[in-house]
């Protein structure tokens, strides 16, 4: 038995930039006042959330690995103590983001023009080789500063792919979600973001209990790299079995592709781009202060072994992990807004008492403290993905939402790990990162309170989505 979703009109809005009389959302379109009803099977609707969450893993494996071997790194690549190039190496980390934008600029509008899948194709097989080769690199003590070169070019390219990746995965599932159930579905997405931080920080203890220290400095920490290749090429497959999404084919259909959707979007769409920048924001700050300085963290200013301390990164994630699906589903019940608003203010309020936790050093206290934070974050975890495609047209969205959040992630998140490392050193105060996401929290609460709410809602300028679930 077959069973279809009522479509529900909504007006063009002009801060989206709606074709008057037409609008179209995942498989539904409305031509000259007709509405024209398509189905995508529930089917369907899981491989694309699966080939899309599978593509994210990738990306943040790919990224989670960096942190979790960023000693490693700082002595085989830059040589000599590695506790004193930690920072350096954390600020090689940042470098990637110095390019996301240019690759959310470049991507998303092409995207844009000639399709998701195809761009996603590229995003998941240029960021798998790039790992790949940082686990080939020579040593300082092989290349000299070659090495370091090497290192900081290697991670240009992959940054420049990972502009266009976040966005299309957000922008792919979005379309292909029915708008009651956008949330549960979007935050598949972020449930493979955390997957793939597991997965390094399962891979790297592993191997940290496994070798020896000489072993891991040696060549250990190269394995997870050389794993991203062909992980890679498992994403590639997943999402080369889909089509492209059905609102994209049905504008691909009736020839109103945008030729230039980077002008589109940065001359009738820059209102919404603010807001994405001022949302990611703090959405960053959190994601790269609890999930990527986090293992630094606790081995560098708490002074924790290496295995205890991924240990405890660890447990947190699959804390988040275990929650993050039921956060996403209960913001098609009760709004997305409402629980950003909640993790904005928790943020401001618990998250350097958090961090005071944290530096007791006992283990209540760690555990405690990454509780505090893991529960706010997965708020935002499992509600951005589902809000942020909502801020824009079907035509602009992969470009719009790249060049926002590639923005802020750029200047916010990606510098986030080496400024609290900088902060933590020059203060001595091992809670000022709490302070650091407070502040961050503040600085995005305009965002976050003009928002507005899109649960259960069609995608700006389009029609509810069509779902057909087969029983």
């Amino acid at each position: 038995m077959t069973t279809t979703g009522d479509a529900e009109h909504r007006q063009d809005d002009p801060d989206h930039g709606g074709a008057a009389g037409t609008q179209v959302q995942s498989g539904t379109q409305v031509q000259s006042g007709t509405q024209v009803q398509s189905e995508v099977s529930e089917s369907t609707v899981r491989q694309a959330v699966g080939a899309a969450a599978m593509g994210n893993l990738v990306e943040w494996f790919d990224y989670g690995i960096y942190s979790y071997v960023t000693v490693y790194i700082a002595a085989a690549i830059l040589g000599g103590d590695s506790s004193s190039n930690v920072g350096l190496v954390l600020a090689l980390f940042a470098v990637a983001y110095l390019v996301r934008p240019f690759g959310g600029i470049v991507l998303g509008p092409l995207g844009d023009r000639i399709g998701r899948k195809k761009v996603l194709a590229m995003t998941i097989v240029t960021m798998s080789a790039a790992s790949f080769l940082l686990g080939c690199l020579p040593t300082y003590s092989v290349a000299g500063w070659g090495a370091p070169v090497l290192l900081i070019l290697i991670r240009l390219v992959q940054g420049f792919a990972t502009g266009g990746e976040y966005g299309g995965a957000a922008a792919f599932i979005a379309e292909y979600a029915p708008d009651k159930k956008r949330g549960f579905y979007c935050s598949f997405l972020e449930f493979g973001t955390t997957g793939g931080f597991v997965l390094a920080a399962g891979l790297v203890t592993i191997l940290q209990v496994s070798l020896s220290d000489a072993a891991m400095h040696a060549w250990g920490w190269r394995i997870p790299f050389l794993i991203a290749g062909p992980l890679g090429l498992v994403g590639l497959w997943l999402r080369s079995r889909l089509d492209d999404t059905p609102a994209f084919r049905a504008l691909e259909e009736r020839s109103v592709v945008s030729a230039s959707p980077l002008k589109d979007v940065l001359t009738r769409h820059w209102r919404p781009i603010l807001v994405c920048i001022g949302l990611v924001l703090f959405y960053n700050v959190a994601v790269y202060t609890v999930l990527f300085y986090m293992p630094t963290y606790l081995q560098t200013s708490l002074k924790l072994a290496a295995t205890p301390a991924l240990l405890y990164v660890l447990g947190m994630m699959l804390v988040i992990m275990f929650v993050i699906i039921p956060v996403g589903a209960l913001s098609d019940r009760i709004g997305r807004k409402p629980l950003i608003v909640t993790s904005c203010i928790g943020f401001i309020v618990l998250s350097y008492p958090a961090f005071m936790l944290l530096d007791t050093a006992t283990a209540w206290g760690t555990v405690l403290g990454l509780v505090i934070l893991a529960l706010l974050l997965v708020m935002l975890l499992g509600t951005m993905s589902a809000t942020l495609p909502a801020l824009f047209h079907t035509e602009v969205r992969y470009g719009g939402f790249s060049i926002g959040y590639n923005i802020s992630t750029s200047i916010f998140g990606g510098t986030a790990p080496a400024i609290l490392a900088l902060l933590v050193d020059k203060t001595g105060n091992n809670a000022i990162p709490g302070a650091y996401l407070a502040v961050a929290a503040i600085v995005s609460l305009a965002a976050v309170v003009i928002v507005k709410e899109s649960s259960r809602k069609p995608l700006p300028g389009a029609v509810s989505s069509s779902v057909a679930a087969t029983v």
